[in-house]
């Protein structure tokens, strides 16, 4: 009996991290489609003399897509599951990749990259959904810091790859990477993702798991104004980081390539540690300050080491990359656990499209800006936004496991 036990226990452990490696494959693919166009930039100015605020605009399209259908599919996921989902819409994404590599103006391709990045929302939905209903409390902020770790670590894979093809290749071939990714992260899904168990609509009522979490608190909506805070230097670093050090600090497109990978590597590992950080002291808001303090002030010395043309610019802004990011999967999982199993997809919905309105604007709002005042003010400017976000974070005891708030809401395994 006890050996039965012990290799169904076992069996179960590893179907859990099976299902987080396929959400991060997800999850990464997606990133690569969304972000990934921002990498393309220099090609953008060199061979269609576009403005930074213009090529701001095509940056935006996927990240404009994405805000769109995230609460959309978000309820699709909350109705019909994860695995529906993720298959439908990455294969929706590859298709929109297909016809941005091969569309023949500017135009049509901000059109593909729109309608591609209103697919890829169903990553945002439902691979978080899929982590937060196989792992448990006390192992959760870790597993969503692992998650959260696809996204740097597919804006690494498109530093790395996608501005060397465009330089070589042109801007079709570049854009076909992610749609490769896109399909594959597709069938993965479609093959071997398993919706994790949750309540029957009847008992999940008498739980209470039905009811809207938006009318009992505010603290949903809190999380959501500091998330749309934090998103503004995130974006920043992400979008233009790789043009700073083109245009500014005078690199080689590669070398910036991989200083650039270097920091969205950085930061998922960091992402990694405040969520195992957030079971030991087994609160999400909690590290969520300290983590929101540190990119202020990495944003703050970021534009002060630029004014001064210090070489240890460099160093700062990979410390901006990691604490920027930072905050992300503490703000999803604390989320996805108060909405619980049957709210989870539309709260996430909620989430996303907060962050990725903000990240929709920061291109062209901020690359115009850099037009304007140049870096070192913009660097400050974003620094001020996180500094904003700290007395929004609501207290530590309202999201902490002792209250059992986020067990009974969301642990729904048998």
């Amino acid at each position: 009996m006890t050996a039965s036990i012990d290799t169904a226990s076992a069996v179960g452990t590893a179907r859990r991290w099976w299902m987080l490696a396929l959400g991060m494959f997800a999850q990464a693919a997606q990133a690569v489609f969304v972000n990934g166009v921002a990498f393309l930039i220099p090609e953008l100015q060199e061979n269609h003399g576009l403005s930074l605020a213009r090529t701001g605009l095509v940056v935006a399209a996927p990240t404009l897509g994405v805000m769109v259908t995230l609460i959309a599919w978000g309820a699709l996921a909350d109705r019909y599951g994860e695995r529906r989902v993720l298959a439908a819409g990455m294969a929706i994404t590859a298709a929109a990749g297909v016809g941005a590599a091969l569309s023949g103006s500017l135009t049509a391709t901000a059109v593909f990259l729109l309608l591609g990045g209103m697919a890829a929302a169903s990553a945002n939905a439902a691979s978080g959904r899929v982590v937060v209903g196989w792992f448990p409390p006390e192992r959760r902020g870790l597993a969503m810091g692992i998650r959260q770790m696809s996204l740097p670590l597919g804006i690494a894979c498109a530093a790395l790859t996608l501005p060397s093809i465009a330089h070589d290749h042109g801007i079709g071939w570049a854009l076909a990477l992610p749609a490769v990714l896109c399909a594959a992260a597709a069938l993965a899904c479609g093959l071997w993702v398993v919706d994790p168990p949750r309540p029957s609509r009847s008992d999940a009522a008498d739980l209470g798991m039905l009811t809207n979490p938006y009318r009992s608190s505010g603290t949903l909506w809190r999380i959501h104004a500091v998330s749309v805070l934090l998103v503004v230097p995130q974006y920043t670093v992400w979008t233009y980081a790789l043009v700073w050090l083109i245009s500014e600090r005078h690199w080689e497109a590669t070398a910036a390539g991989l200083i650039v990978t270097l920091a969205q590597i950085l930061g998922a590992f960091g992402r990694m540690g405040v969520g195992f950080w957030s079971d030991v002291v087994g609160s999400r808001m909690r590290p969520l300050r300290w983590v929101a303090a540190a990119g202020g002030l990495s944003m703050a010395a970021l534009a002060v080491t630029d004014a001064m043309d210090s070489p240890l610019a460099i160093v700062v802004l990979l410390a901006a990359s990691v604490a920027t990011v930072a905050p992300n999967g503490l703000a999803f999982t604390a989320v996805a656990e108060i909405a619980g199993p049957f709210w989870g997809g539309r709260a996430l919905g909620v989430q996303n499209t907060g962050q990725f309105v903000a990240a929709s604007i920061v291109p062209p709002v901020f690359g115009a800006l850099i037009g304007i005042v140049g870096f070192p003010v913009t660097f400050a400017i974003a620094a001020g936004f996180p500094a904003a976000s700290i007395p929004l974070i609501p207290v530590a005891r309202s999201e902490d496991r002792s209250t059992g708030i986020e067990g009974d809401r969301v642990d729904a395994r048998p």
